[in-house]
């Protein structure tokens, strides 16, 4: 058995060389797929960092009646804290949304006088609630809406904030259903591309397959060296499309961050590189693997 997987093995690679331009054709084409994939994976991670950079400027926010105590406001921030929808939640009592109003417009003296000469402060407390996801903001403005809690809130922002809010929900599902269906077109034409050069390697190899045959090889042993031809494609179109990749990133980075606070999409890269790698790795030599065992399998089968 060792004897059988080294000699497949040996002429696998001896394949390899001997296609020469048709390898390194196959390697470019195979590259640009891969750079491609993982331009998918960079983007998603891009994506995932904007949209959670736009979900932390958006809550929803809850005013309550004046007459409604302190105590109860906390026993529904509570009850709120609890659900698996809500990732967060905000208390904002009356004398602090006085403050903040105070704070926000102290360049403007006439607002500034009209507060000093309040007598009672006519702000209401509220709860700022964050999501754990934006489809989840009308579950929580329908639990709001229940007449338990209904009775003690004034009025709830979710429906001046709905529309920014499902805008959001559509173009995070759509970025990545997008991403999912460009991966699946890349990997068909990549394997497409694979499939017709092992065949071309078949069809020039034709006579020394034929003579195997006649002298009695086994179908493994002569689909084996072109899976393993497919393979070392694949292996090295993954790191090929690694390497050209990491100088882009890390020209891009820069102007990446300044747009998104808090990415850093470089050291994403970095610290991510073997994941990163065993991904390509997984792309790439799966697709060679997979479209040279069909190719010799059809051929096998005339």
């Amino acid at each position: 058995m060792f004897t059988v997987i080294s000699r497949i093995f040996h002429f696998g690679f001896k394949n390899f060389w001997r296609n020469g331009w048709l390898s390194l054709a196959t390697i470019a084409i195979t590259t640009l797929a891969l750079l491609v994939f993982i331009s998918l994976i960079m983007f998603g991670v891009i994506t995932r960092s904007a949209a959670n950079s736009i979900e932390s400027k958006i809550d929803i926010s809850v005013y309550f009646k004046q007459d409604t105590s302190e105590d109860q406001i906390l026993s529904i921030q509570q009850a709120l804290e609890g659900l698996s929808q809500v990732a967060n939640v905000n208390y904002i009592s009356q004398d602090q949304a006085l403050a903040n109003f105070e704070a926000n417009h102290s360049s403007d003296q006439t607002i500034s006088q009209a507060v000093n000469e309040l007598s009672t402060n006519p702000l209401e407390a509220s709860l700022n609630i964050q999501a754990t996801n934006p489809n989840d903001y009308g579950d929580i403005a329908n639990y709001l809406a229940t007449p338990d809690l209904a009775q003690y809130i004034d009025s709830v922002s979710y429906t001046e904030n709905q529309d920014v809010i499902e805008r959001l929900a559509k173009i995070v599902t759509t970025v990545n259903l997008g991403g999912y269906i460009i991966a699946v077109i890349l990997a068909l034409i990549a394997g497409l591309v694979v499939f017709n050069t092992i065949r071309l390697a078949i069809y020039s190899n034709r006579d020394e397959i034929g003579i195997m045959r006649v002298v009695g090889a086994s179908n493994v042993f002569i689909r084996g060296p072109y899976v393993v031809e497919g393979m070392i494609t694949g292996a090295i179109a993954a790191v090929a499309g690694l390497i050209l990749i990491a100088p882009l990133i890390y020209f891009t980075s820069p102007y990446l961050d300044v747009f998104i606070p808090g990415l850093s999409i470089f050291q994403y890269f970095y610290t991510h590189i073997l994941w990163l790698l065993l991904y390509e790795l997984l792309f790439g030599v799966g697709i060679g693997m997979l479209s040279s065992f069909v190719a010799v399998r059809r051929y096998l089968r005339n």
